[in-house]
């Protein structure tokens, strides 16, 4: 996906953010070409670009990790298959400066977080299947407990997969090829952060 060039990592694809701001913070943190959604007034023109840039070289959708950037997201991925994924939480892009309304968005992530999230890149796979069930879901309390909402959020955040409700949860654990290994990994980790928290 990248060569390293000095202290900087030139990204090979190209990389699909939101606005201008995302790209200067993303420029920052790694040598890579961007295309500009402009928000979610996405049009076809952008999306014909998209597909070029595919290609040639291949895509990388690094959105928000909000609800327009999730549909953006899925509108790219509609448009434009074999696409790659990088993701950041809502912790990491959320702006520092205090305030009630603070925003959120990859521009105000930090460079080692964009480095991060680009190195962890998946890849879709619609065809997969997995070995993870609907009743591991609900077996592990991440759909209809009383807490599943926060466990669903810290497993996108472990498994770097982005923020995701309980229908799109299986799906999203499918696309993006998580082993069953990953999966239970990530739930200890959920369970020992609960239990130090309880303590």
């Amino acid at each position: 996906m990248s060569v390293e060039r000095g202290n900087n990592v030139r990204i090979k694809e190209v990389i699909v953010v939101e606005g201008r701001d995302d790209t200067a913070k993303v420029r920052q943190a790694v040598d890579a070409d961007t295309i500009e959604t402009n928000g979610s007034a996405i049009n076809q023109t952008i999306l014909t670009q998209i597909q070029h840039a595919k290609d040639k070289r291949g895509v990388i959708i690094f959105t928000d990790p909000d609800y327009p950037g999730e549909r953006i997201r899925h509108i790219i991925d509609q448009a434009v298959s074999g696409c790659k994924h990088a993701f950041l939480t809502r912790q990491e892009a959320t702006a520092k400066h205090s305030g009630i309304n603070k925003s959120l968005g990859i521009e105000h992530a930090s460079m080692k977080s964009i480095q991060q999230a680009l190195s962890e890149v998946y890849e879709l796979n619609e065809t997969q299947t997995s070995d993870i069930t609907k009743q591991d879901l609900i077996n592990y309390g991440l759909i209809g407990g009383a807490q599943a909402a926060q466990k669903r959020k810290r497993l996108g955040e472990i498994l770097q997969i982005g923020h995701m409700n309980g229908k799109q949860l299986l799906k999203r654990l499918t696309m993006f090829q998580i082993t069953k290994q990953e999966f239970e990994a990530a739930i200890a980790q959920i369970w020992q952060e609960d239990k130090h928290d309880n303590e």
